[in-house]
């Protein structure tokens, strides 16, 4: 068969996607980007700032919107999460909005040769505290904590690790360091100290400004950069209690994994812990690790988020040609689906959909990717394999487990679960059922963050429509969702209902219901 004739370009050439061209009025809900339980996130910029764009990125697969704050002015910010809201309200379905803050950005000094200076292998080179420009044998390094923490041995790498340098050499104020890979080093660029664990915050001043802001206009998640040691996070919360507004709910936190201090002891089982959800940030950490170790850390970071029941993102690169081109590489594909294989909550687009040529086609081509891989029988099996264990001994969590059985055994449509904080659903997304999980919640705020988790469809169903003192009345509201969601369909379609009563008590799901969907 010809390219011509198998729909291709001549030449070989893989066509671009066809955007969905959807209306609000359109059963939209049909479409394959509700089919998909994978979540993605799109970072927002000058590609995608308009109603219109951010609109087409949620209709192609967007369920969470990523806000960058190391560019732009907050006014900018609000206005883009003022139209993502519209876009909420438009077509009635939580979308999430995740503040990614800047962190610290350790950088050399300035040269007296604006053109750099090019370093040779074998030579020497200090980094030191004097403010006089750099010269081919010197350069100040404006962060007295790096040289307290470094040690002979250590590495340093430049410019994202174009240049790397041994320290050899220590004393008062300076580092003596052997250049092992040559190169060009320029004024301020970035310094990156894989084998230490610098004693700053990381949080900036200008850290602790975005999160005051991002705290007034209501951001969902915040993710949290530079993230060393379990500690990090607890700073973070520490700021988030005294900074957000008096009975505002609070944001969930997310921490970046981009240090290899991370992975000291039991530090990443401490963090998992502590915080709401993970960002794989590959980015940094492919700098300061071994590009052979990336994908490992990977998994290894995706198994521990997924034994304690936290949302995993995989982030940085993932469609990174679609920058420039309508289609990704083979390889970026791969990289995609790997990551969905692995079993991440969701992954994430950066240049692509913030300052690439193609937003909206590079969010439709990870939701082709998406939909693909969980239509594959390999996924299933995969999963199956590699259920975490619950292991709380809680009445929730055998509940929920009950739900995942009964759902599969009586081939229901979907489990609905009424939660209040989203605990019950991320338990539920944790097991990774067959099944969609339809949370239900009083409390927007809950919808928004379950917007991040795996195989959860949220749904806002505010209190005053909700006769919480009638388990008959929530089911029936259960099947009304679950068709205007275009989970049920017909008469023999089954859901199984889950819920807590008193209805509101933290992880008091005690009742399990089998009922027909209409």
């Amino acid at each position: 068969m010809t390219a011509a004739a198998a729909g291709q370009p001549q030449g070989g050439a893989v066509a671009a996607p066809a955007a969905p061209v959807l209306e609000a009025s359109d059963n939209y809900k049909s479409s394959p980007r509700w089919r998909k339980r994978t979540k993605q996130l799109a970072t927002l910029g000058p590609a995608s700032s308009s109603f219109e764009m951010i609109e087409k990125l949620f209709l192609a697969g967007s369920d969470v919107f990523r806000l960058n704050f190391s560019h732009g002015e907050h006014a900018q910010k609000k206005e883009l999460l003022d139209i993502i809201r519209q876009v909420e309200a438009k077509y009635e379905h939580p979308i999430a909005v995740l503040g990614d803050l800047q962190g610290p950005k350790l950088r050399t000094g300035t040269f007296a040769n604006p053109q750099g200076e090019l370093l040779q292998a074998g030579q020497i080179f200090r980094f030191d505290l004097d403010e006089t420009p750099g010269t081919n044998e010197r350069v100040l390094l404006p962060h007295p904590e790096i040289i307290e923490a470094s040690e002979v041995g250590h590495v340093l790498l430049i410019d994202d690790g174009k240049v790397k340098l041994e320290i050899v050499g220590k004393g008062p104020g300076y580092l003596d360091c052997l250049v092992v890979v040559p190169g060009m080093i320029k004024d301020r660029k970035g310094v990156n100290t894989p084998d230490s664990i610098l004693e700053i915050s990381c949080l900036t001043p200008k850290d602790r400004e975005d999160l005051n802001y991002m705290l007034s206009i209501g951001v969902d998640w915040v993710a949290l950069s530079f993230v060393q040691r379990p500690e990090d996070i607890v700073e973070i919360k520490r700021l988030i209690m005294e900074y957000n507004p008096i009975d505002a709910f609070p944001p969930h936190i997310m921490a970046k994994i981009e240090k290899p201090s991370c992975f000291f002891g039991d530090s990443l089982t401490q963090i998992v812990d502590l915080c709401d959800g993970i960002m794989v940030a590959r980015g940094d950490l492919g700098v300061e690790c071994l590009p052979e170790d990336v994908p490992i850390l990977q998994k290894i970071i995706i198994d521990e988020c997924r034994s304690q029941g936290k949302p995993v993102v995989v982030a940085t690169q993932m469609l990174e040609s679609m920058i420039e081109s309508p289609t990704p590489t083979r390889a970026e594909a791969s990289d995609a689906a790997t990551a969905i294989y692995d079993g991440a909550d969701a992954i994430m687009l950066s240049a692509e959909s913030a300052a690439g040529m193609y937003p909206e086609e590079s969010v439709l081509m990870q939701q082709r990717i998406i939909n693909r891989v969980e239509g594959d029988p390999h996924y299933s099996q995969y999963l199956q394999g590699n259920r975490p264990k619950i292991t709380d001994g809680s009445s929730a969590s055998a509940i929920i487990l009950a739900a995942r059985q009964v759902a599969r055994n009586v081939n229901a449509k979907c489990i609905a679960t009424f939660t209040v904080g989203g605990d019950t659903a991320r338990k539920a997304s944790m097991k990774r059922p067959e099944q969609p999980i339809l949370a239900i919640s009083p409390l927007i705020e809950t919808c928004r963050h379950l917007a991040m988790s795996w195989g959860v469809y949220p749904e806002h169903c505010p209190e005053n429509n909700l006769n919480t003192d009638n388990f008959r009345d929530m089911l029936w509201v259960a099947c009304e969702i679950g068709l205007k969601k275009g989970l049920v369909t017909d008469d023999k379609d089954l859901l199984v209902v889950t819920a807590g009563f008193p209805f509101g008590t933290p992880g008091a799901a005690n009742i399990i219901r089998v009922i027909p969907g209409k």
